[in-house]
């Protein structure tokens, strides 16, 4: 006791002596050593045997979300080196379980609805994005019954009961499509004053995330839908996406600038397929065969129209689902064309050789001709996955298979299946890319085309028709399961026309001359090009 007034009570004596606010700046920083010792002690001394490692972090309500949110890939592989598998790290004051691998894949992504749940979730940030009673801002019953579209649709269609992708992804939707993009494509680079010329640079994803806004809205929402959208509309989406940021998982609601950005886009955006409802009610001009018109003409299974305000809500969702995917990859793609001229060069001759030196106007089974053109998106796709984490909500515990863990419902679940499609247990060289290892002879072919399985055939109806299960696949672009995308068909083709008709169109390089590619931005829950993204480009 004697020892611990000798030491305690000079340095009593010192702080007493100091100012108020030096006083009250003293025990902050005491507090915080405190609490950082004891969340020390608690992850060394009190770890749960029966749950999945903890990632060591110093701060317990920041966790380890710094680090995860600079380099989440990094931060996935790092941490599978140290605890495998299946781990826990703290994000944004949440434990969040990591299941990475085939299996992790297939645990997260089919896992049954009574188990997980991705509503919980997303809905904080998708309501403010998409709007009210649509997507996760929903019940699950509902927006199965919205992805499925077994709406009763006016007999003029002669459907019935019919799926809404029947409308949007038939064989002939599709021969439809591709005219409209390549179209859209071609009077793109006319009009852009960045493209004048002969020659020069530009900063290329920027270019992209409007051609792709004005490529989907077209083909997907119709003409007169397209005709309202302009280089504005594609920055009011572009605000629209960046609600996704990681920081909205808390701060939805706050009246920060991105979201008082996203919140003036949403309503401009709705507004704008509002107001084409009552014009086309009012020159009665509902028998159009596009999305708008069939889901004005559609009810639920109970006999209820869908309201003109989820209508609007559904049809943000439809775009903005392909297009931050989309934009994201087409910037990929150029900025990876850009880095290789050669393999560029090859998508050109490709074209000359299967469809002859004139290059005839692109059509639907023309694509089918091309396919380094394909390899090029599924590559791409490869390394350079738009969504890096795919989250679901616990409800109730859940036996992690092959191990002793069990994951508790006050967890987070997280797959990441870009780590498996980076894998070189699956891809020979997995950071290099190189569209020709999808070719079966290639030296780098992925094992999975070796074998000649690129998905898990096993189909499952969630009630919106049969989709491959694909979660034992190494390679899930468009994720699995329940919340598969459903659009995966469509933004292939998209992306197969955009990248066809640029090739034809120009030759890229990089402005230093290099093979370097620019880094990726994570922002936001999607990644995409760091920006400024400049290439230098040529005319053919």
């Amino acid at each position: 006791m004697g020892v611990f007034q000798d030491v305690a009570g000079p340095a009593l004596q010192q702080y007493q002596q100091l100012g108020f606010g030096s006083q009250i700046g003293v025990a902050v920083v005491g507090s915080l050593v405190l609490i950082v010792v004891l969340n020390v002690l608690n992850q060394i001394l009190f770890q749960n045997p029966n749950e999945p490692p903890m990632v060591f972090h110093w701060f317990p309500l920041v966790g380890s979300t710094i680090t995860y949110g600079m380099d989440p890939p990094k931060f996935f592989k790092d941490n599978r080196k140290k605890y495998g598998d299946v781990f826990t790290f703290v994000l944004l004051g949440k434990k969040t379980t990591v299941a990475l691998g085939t299996q992790g894949n297939d645990f997260i992504l089919n896992g049954k609805i009574r188990d997980v749940n991705a509503e919980d979730i997303y809905n904080k940030l998708t309501g403010p994005v998409f709007g009210s009673d649509v997507v996760y801002d929903c019940p699950n019953a509902k927006l199965m019954e919205q992805k499925k579209r077994r709406f009763q649709v006016a007999d003029r269609y002669s459907l019935g009961p019919s799926q809404f992708m029947k409308v949007a992804l038939t064989t002939e939707a599709f021969r439809s499509y591709v005219p409209i993009i390549s179209d859209e494509v071609t009077s793109y680079i006319k009009r852009c004053p960045d493209f004048k010329g002969e020659s020069g640079i530009v900063d290329i994803p920027a270019k992209m995330a409007e051609i792709t806004i004005f490529t989907a809205s077209h083909a997907l929402q119709g003409k007169d839908i397209r005709d309202k959208f302009d280089e504005t509309l594609a920055d009011l989406y572009h605000d629209l996406d960046m609600g996704f940021s990681a920081i909205n998982f808390q701060l939805h609601w706050a009246p920060l600038p991105w979201n008082n950005r996203r919140d003036h886009a949403q309503r401009t955006v709705a507004k704008i397929y509002m107001d084409t409802m009552a014009e086309r009610r009012a020159r009665g001009d509902t028998g159009k065969q596009d999305m708008m018109t069939h889901l004005m003409n559609a009810q639920y299974k109970d006999g209820r129209p869908v309201p003109d305000h989820e209508i609007a809500h559904m049809m943000i969702a439809l775009l903005m689902a392909g297009q931050h995917s989309s934009s994201s990859t087409s910037a990929w793609i150029m900025l990876r064309l850009a880095s290789r001229p050669d393999i560029m060069e090859m998508l050109y001759r490709e074209q000359v050789e299967a469809l002859g030196a004139d290059l005839p106007p692109l059509t639907y089974e023309d694509l089918a001709k091309l396919p380094l053109n394909q390899a090029i998106i599924k590559e791409t796709l490869r390394l350079h996955a738009p969504i890096h984490s795919i989250m679901r909500a616990v409800k109730q515990p859940m036996p992690v298979p092959g191990t002793k863990y069990v994951v508790p419902t006050n967890h987070i679940l997280l797959s990441a299946p870009g780590v498996t499609a980076s894998d070189e247990q699956y891809f020979p060289e997995p950071d290099l890319w190189d569209p020709r290892r999808w070719d079966k002879e290639s030296p780098l072919a992925p094992t999975i085309v070796r074998n000649e399985i690129i998905e898990d055939d096993e189909k499952i109806d969630y009630g919106y028709g049969l989709v491959s299960k694909g979660s034992t696949s190494p390679y899930l672009p468009f994720g699995a399961g329940r919340h598969r995308c459903i659009g995966e068909h469509f933004a292939n083709a998209q992306l197969q026309v955009i990248t066809a008709e640029i090739v034809r169109q120009f030759k890229f390089s990089n402005v230093d001359g290099s093979n370097s590619v620019i880094g990726t931005d994570y922002a936001s829950l999607f990644s995409r090009p760091l920006s400024p993204a400049n290439i230098r480009w040529e005319k053919r």
